[in-house]
């Protein structure tokens, strides 16, 4: 039977003009309302070729087979993950850009007994100047790891006892407060693409860019948003404004996208290792308190490990882009970001690591920190607790 004018438009490959439309209808033609994942891809002559999974394909496969065998190894074409563990193999493939060469993603297609799919762009030359973008389209309909993530809990004191409006107002004021926050670091040049999730009685935040600059970059956004929040409290009136107990931590997270109706939303949200952490900190944490994780981060280059206290020595030399933003009309002077300790001889402080026990018996480490804004005309702003009012905390040791 002869085609129809309109079947063979239908048919036909999308001009190069249409590469973006065609590869979004592709991808979430593949993704079945979040019934697969869009786990790797890699380029092909007429477009790409992507690998698309049961969600829980991976998993199962990490659950059943403890490490790679030399026979698995060789078919992704790398004999020397023989004896890897499938769920660190599986992490590397969800690590940063998700593009394979051709051979490794039809290795790991058959590993997961799964078939390459298609998907042509008829865009000659695109997919080496586009890469870029197709990586963030394809993690859209896929999950990411990211073995370093900063995240900063903001927690609502006594949020489940207020009235609902009042819980409404104020969960309005915390997010005016990480708005204006953000506002006043672009206006200083400080980046932060930052993202936020609800808890209920508060927000997970964290920067969507990755590396020790964007955790750093975070710790001073939540300077900020305390110090807007603080301002706010003074001059609320009633019930209006939260009372905030604040941690921060650099731990593993995976990231997703949530569906909107029957689409992947633009936006990522997080779950992991640091989430959990977070949690159960500031929990411990006391009204109006800052609680630092006991993190280490391996240096790009595996040139060594950034320890909390290490990270917030770092702090210091990006604190002056901080000088001149102004605070309720008032310019910062001068500010200061530290760990809590007793006074050491010779006008020096330590640096107390304290350990928490949260109710089901587990405990970490945590550090107290503390935030001194000084304006030049207002009154300073103190953000955190003193290290005397912790007596409560059980001292693990000085450093």
């Amino acid at each position: 039977m002869q085609r129809t004018v309109k079947d063979a438009r239908r048919r036909s490959p999308p001009i190069a003009a249409d590469w973006v439309q065609a590869l979004e209808h592709g991808l979430h033609r593949h993704w079945q309302l979040g019934r697969n994942m869009i786990l790797s891809w890699c380029a092909w002559g007429g477009g790409i070729e992507v690998l698309a999974v049961r969600h829980y394909r991976a998993v199962t496969f990490a659950a059943t087979h403890s490490t790679l065998s030399g026979e698995e190894a060789a078919l992704v074409g790398d004999p020397s993950l023989a004896g890897r563990a499938a769920g660190d193999f599986f992490r590397d493939l969800i690590t940063g850009s998700r593009r394979l060469s051709p051979e490794r993603l039809h290795g790991v297609a058959k590993l997961l007994q799964a078939k390459p799919i298609r998907i042509p762009l008829a865009a000659a030359g695109l997919v080496d100047s586009a890469a870029d973008q197709i990586d963030k389209m394809v993690a859209r309909f896929s999950i990411g790891y990211v073995p370093y993530r900063a995240v900063v809990l903001f927690d609502i004191v006594g949020f489940s006892l207020l009235e609902p409006f009042e819980q409404a107002s104020q969960l309005n004021s915390l997010a005016y407060s990480l708005n204006s926050a953000h506002s006043k670091l672009m206006q200083s040049e400080i980046d932060v693409n930052f993202a936020r999730s609800t808890t209920g009685d508060g927000f997970y935040v964290w920067n969507r860019d990755t590396g020790m600059h964007a955790n750093a970059n975070l710790y001073h956004f939540m300077h900020v948003v305390l110090a807007d929040n603080a301002i706010a409290r003074q001059k609320a009136q009633g019930n209006t404004t939260p009372l905030l107990r604040t941690g921060f931590d650099v731990g593993d997270a995976y990231e997703f996208y949530q569906a909107e109706g029957l689409n992947p939303t633009v936006y990522n949200y997080i779950v992991g290792a640091v989430t959990i952490e977070l949690a159960r900190i500031v929990d411990q944490a006391l009204p109006g308190q800052v609680l630092v994780g006991d993190f280490a981060v391996d240096l790009p280059g595996g040139t060594g490990k950034v320890d909390s206290v290490g990270f917030i020595n770092g702090l210091q030399d990006s604190l002056s882009k901080l000088r001149g933003m102004t605070l309720s009309d008032e310019q910062i002077r001068d500010i200061k970001c530290y760990l809590t300790g007793a006074p050491k001889p010779g006008g020096a402080f330590a640096i107390h690591r304290y350990r928490i026990t949260d109710k089901h018996g587990t405990s970490r480490n945590v550090f107290n920190a503390k935030i001194n804004i000084y304006r030049s005309g207002g009154e300073p702003i103190f953000l955190g607790i003193q290290d005397r009012d912790l007596g409560g905390f059980e001292r693990v040791d000085s450093l």
